[in-house]
């Protein structure tokens, strides 16, 4: 797991910008006629438009894309009441989680009110800002009658996540461990240890599910929550039985399934033998469960467990839900949040568990099969099917249900809509990183003095993306770490000029020598080159005591990349090797290349470039659609040398790799605009496709393509990712930040465990 200390964490928050959100326009503001627009005097005529109709909010305002989320503090996370102001960056994880992971804009408001009644009319008067509420650490009890109240009093979407998220998650988990373990859910006996707002309402959506309730029993601190019991609460009273039982380990005797909403290391392996045969055991205290993972496995063999932890299967995880919920619920205006809505999401994440997962994600398991079964009973909390099943399942129960105030007529248009209103948004870095941190490979950094490079490996060791290697003055380093109060624990540091390394200086020479005797190189020369780390670092992935290497640019003073080359080779079939960009925008994600390696590119050179480009885009999930890039349109200039060599490169392309998508030579505009690229040249082949791969006629210009759209924030901008060469090196710049060597680390772990290359 992840070790996230205090320095990292408030850095974190910290550098830059403080906070984690921020209010970005979304209209033209530039000129004196925006702003006149934007305010007085042309704002009011939307005002006067929703005065006459309310509904008209949704056109007019970002209403139907914004969600409150709220707090008074007094339940945050597993600190308790620690008040509003404490809560704040809690409540402004959850804006930028709505934001990631379903494109929903969401204020977070702190509220310092405990008494219910005035915490519910405060929330009550500021509602018409908001599309949907989602309530967050309130304290139980006050939090079933805050929710039940604004529900029944408010017009809008109402939600308090820590019930009803867990509740729907687990859910569906429980849907499909049932089904895995051939039960019936209206047949299983289901003990729940723990009483607070998670649990109640988990317990209430299982009945919903199909439990029978007189097949429940509740637990608290005090045991099995009877109905002779004194000073229930109407919550507890609610599942109070009367059964002559009064401990969980009683209770747990012959149970089909366990639900842990509680405290950790009160269930012992012994009160899991004695559950029925194929047992479900959803532990999901955090941040240490009831029972260890490992004791639960070991306990029997026929057990499902899951967890509200990222380091083992079956997490239970609320972004798998409440994002998505939402998006649906606003999408389609409704009033609220039902349970025919909260059952339809579900039975989405339970039917997506059961489909095959995309193939970047079996590939990073290597010979480990992802699919349907006891470690795979939810979808990854990364999966970017989320969006597109649960939030339509969502709208079309709502509409069902009569909750909507819109109506989605045709829901293919509104799931193409959910993927391009989303582009990226940094998806595809979070995919690779959570793959690459499945199977950390060994990764060497030949400028391990580098502050960044230093910093770099800190956060990827603590992320466990992969083990970082830092060549370098040991003595250096260490200052660097203490400088930022952390320590290098889970990095390497290896001195190549210290004595300790003599031995591997002289192996690595002997085998440089060997590789490279007929080109003229002697052993005392091949000894001279292991004293300079970018050598060493080069050597140590030949002879295979690493997995990847992080160098420097390619540039006239830095011939790294034509070493790594004549080292570690080209791969076959391929005369020359390139990097590509791969840049994020808000219309989505883009791949350009070549960014770094060749300076001039002639014939040959483009097609071997757009050939590694369109593996290494299919590698990235995207199905390829290139364009060959010059400042001519299919002949318009063919008397010119540039357009020729690219009007070549493509005939040769269609010839020899039809399976390859791609035509030119155009210019960029003619490659972005669909519809004016298919109605000026009806003949292209890409007709009807969206452009996502830019090959450019020069290095100067792809260069410069991608610097400008990072100068101008245009979107995240990834690499230059190394495509070509055997073995994963890539290359990081010198003003490279410390999230980009976090970028490019990440992807050449995930490089080493399931090669560009293949």
């Amino acid at each position: 797991m992840s070790k996230i200390t205090e320095k990292l964490a408030l850095e974190y928050h910290e550098e830059g910008r403080p906070g984690k959100i921020e209010v970005v326009p979304t209209k033209p503001y530039r000129s004196q006629h925006d702003l006149s627009l934007a305010y007085s005097p042309g704002v009011a005529y939307p005002c006067l438009e929703i005065e006459k109709n309310p509904a008209d909010a949704y056109r007019y305002t970002d209403k139907g894309n914004l969600i409150g989320v709220i707090s008074n503090g007094t339940a945050v996370l597993g600190l308790g009441d620690i008040g509003p102001l404490a809560g704040k960056p809690v409540m402004e994880g959850k804006a930028l989680l709505f934001k990631v992971f379903a494109g929903l804009d969401a204020f977070d408001i702190e509220i310092d009110e405990k008494d219910p009644d005035k915490l519910v009319e405060i929330i009550k008067s500021i509602s018409p800002t908001f599309g949907g509420i989602n309530l967050e650490d309130i304290k139980a009890p006050e939090c079933f009658e805050v929710e039940r109240r604004l529900k029944e009093e408010c017009s809008i979407p109402v939600m308090h996540d820590d019930q009803h998220g867990t509740a729907i998650i687990s859910g569906a988990g429980l849907l499909n461990a049932l089904e895995i373990q051939n039960k019936r859910i209206g047949d299983i006996r289901l003990v729940v240890n723990g009483a607070g707002a998670a649990a109640i309402s988990c317990t209430r959506l299982y009945i919903s599910l199909g439990v029978n309730p007189a097949n429940i029993v509740m637990c608290d601190s005090n045991g099995v929550i009877r109905t002779d019991r004194e000073h229930l609460s109407p919550q507890k009273q609610e599942f109070a039985t009367s059964r002559d039982i009064h401990t969980l380990a009683e209770a747990m005797k012959d149970a089909d399934a366990f639900l842990g909403l509680s405290v950790a290391d009160v269930v012992t392996p012994d009160m899991l033998k004695s559950m029925a045969p194929k047992p479900i055991v959803f532990a999901l205290a955090n941040p240490q469960p009831e029972i260890s993972y490992e004791a639960a496995m070991d306990s029997r063999d026929d057990i499902i467990m899951a967890t509200g932890r990222s380091d083992y299967p079956n997490q239970i995880n609320n972004v798998i839900g409440f994002p998505y919920i939402f998006r649906g619920a606003l999408d389609c205006q409704a009033t609220g949040i039902n349970d025919t809505m909260k059952i339809a999401a579900v039975h989405a994440i339970a039917d997506l568990a059961k489909e095959p997962v995309p193939s970047i994600v079996d590939d990073a398991y290597g010979d480990v099969s992802i699919s349907f079964g006891r470690d795979y009973i939810l979808p990854k909390a990364l999966d970017p099917r989320l969006l597109t099943r649960v939030a339509p399942a969502v709208a079309k129960a709502a509409m069902e249900s009569g909750t909507a105030r819109r109506q989605i007529e045709d829901f293919d248009s509104y799931r193409e809509h959910l993927s391009k209103l989303m582009g990226d948004r940094g998806q595809l870095m979070r995919h690779i990183s959570e793959l690459a941190s499945r199977n950390p490979k060994r990764v060497v950094f030949s400028d391990g003095n580098d502050t960044n490079v230093v910093k770099a490996a800190i956060r990827l060791a603590h992320d466990g993306i992969c083990v970082p290697v830092l060549l370098g003055n040991p003595e250096k380093i260490h200052s660097l770490a203490k400088s930022m109060k952390t320590d290098l624990a889970g990095i390497e540091i290896i001195d190549v000029r210290s004595d300790k390394c003599a031995d591997t200086r002289k192996r690595y020479a002997g085998l440089l020598a060997e590789m490279k005797g007929r080109e003229g190189m002697t052993l005392d020369e091949a000894k001279e080159k292991l004293w300079n780390r970018s050598w060493f670092g080069i050597m140590m992935l030949a002879a295979s005591d690493a997995d990847a290497l992080i160098e420097g640019t390619y540039s006239a003073a830095n011939k790294s990349a034509s070493v790594a080359a004549d080292i570690i080779g080209i791969r076959e079939g391929f005369g020359h090797f390139a990097t590509m960009h791969i840049v994020n925008t808000a219309r989505g994600t883009f791949f350009l290349a070549d960014t770094s390696i060749n300076p001039v590119a002639d014939c040959s050179t483009l097609v071997d470039i757009a050939r590694l480009t369109d593996r290494a885009v299919r590698f990235f999930g995207h199905e390829p659609v290139t364009a060959m890039l010059s400042y001519s349109n299919f002949g318009s200039n063919s008397d010119e040398e540039e357009p020729r060599r690219c009007s070549e490169a493509v005939k040769i392309l269609h010839e020899s790799h039809p399976e390859i998508l791609v035509d030119g030579e155009m210019q960029v505009n003619f490659a972005l605009d669909t519809q004016l690229r298919d109605s000026t040249y009806p003949f292209n082949k890409l007709k009807g496709k969206d452009v996502n791969t830019l090959i450019f006629p020069t290095l100067g210009a792809a260069n410069s393509a991608y610097r400008i759209l990072l100068a101008m924030g245009a979107g995240d901008v990834i690499g230059p990712i190394q495509m070509g060469l055997k073995k994963p090196v890539h290359f990081i710049h010198r003003n490279s930040s410390v999230h980009d060597i976090v970028n490019l680390a990440t992807i050449a772990s995930l490089d080493a465990a399931c090669p560009i290359r293949k």
